[in-house]
């Protein structure tokens, strides 16, 4: 390589690592759709379910009767369906119950875990009203009724602008995303992998999401999973 080449070498700009990566979204209407979360050009993979009309009307009810329910435990799949009923205190609940138990048995074994976080909220406003990633490799969520969780694909973001980089000002206002339309929803009864950038390799590329604001009268019912040392 002569001097000539070397000088244009020196001039070229290095590569941006955070532009080169590509995350895509991957939806499916089996759970077995799950498993893609292994694919590194992804960070959010979503099981599009429906809920059974039982389950619906349950939830409505639990919601109705515990509009300030909060939940924290860690459970193991064989430990789940027990610690589970034991904090709904509601036998009317069993289907809830149940459905949560599978969740935490399908997460266990997708990511070869002995235990998980759980965590099961009633919630009335945004608990996480801006958008943001999750230091964590790779999180659970399911909204069981009301309005779910909200996202960003990876290349709408600018990842300059999150936290401290927005300067206080709104998602709207900061330039974190050029359209409103680039902003993407989960529906009620989905379950979504969220890759998070303690994901190995995911660096810089963590699902961006956030909390959907509610109304007033407004509430949902939010699971989340987590991984457990």
């Amino acid at each position: 390589m002569n001097s000539t080449h070397l000088s244009q070498l020196s001039n070229l700009e290095p590569i941006n690592e955070r532009a080169v990566k590509v995350r895509d979204t991957i939806q499916g209407c089996e759970p077995s759709v799950l498993a893609d979360i292994y694919r590194e050009d992804t960070n959010i993979v979503v099981w599009q379910r429906s809920l059974g009309e039982t389950l619906v009307s349950d939830v409505d009810d639990f919601l109705a009767s515990n509009p300030h329910f909060q939940a924290s435990m860690t459970v193991t799949p064989q430990s789940a369906l027990y610690s589970i009923n034991e904090c709904l205190m509601d036998p009317a609940q069993g289907q809830l119950s149940e459905n949560i138990t599978e969740l935490v048995e399908m997460f266990c074994c997708l990511f070869e875990l002995k235990r998980v976080g759980l965590r099961l909220s009633t919630l009335d406003r945004a608990m996480c009203p801006k958008f943001h990633v999750d230091r964590v490799p790779c999180r659970l969520v399911t909204t069981f009724q009301g309005v779910a969780t909200e996202w960003l694909p990876h290349q709408a973001v600018n990842r300059q602008k999150l936290g401290l980089g927005s300067q206080g000002k709104t998602d709207s206002q900061s330039g974190l995303y050029k359209h409103s339309h680039d902003i993407q929803q989960l529906h009620s009864g989905d379950v979504a992998l969220l890759k998070g950038e303690l994901w190995e390799g995911n660096e810089n590329a963590g699902l961006v999401h956030r909390s959907p604001a509610l109304s007033e009268g407004q509430r949902r019912l939010l699971l989340t999973l987590d991984f457990s040392s």
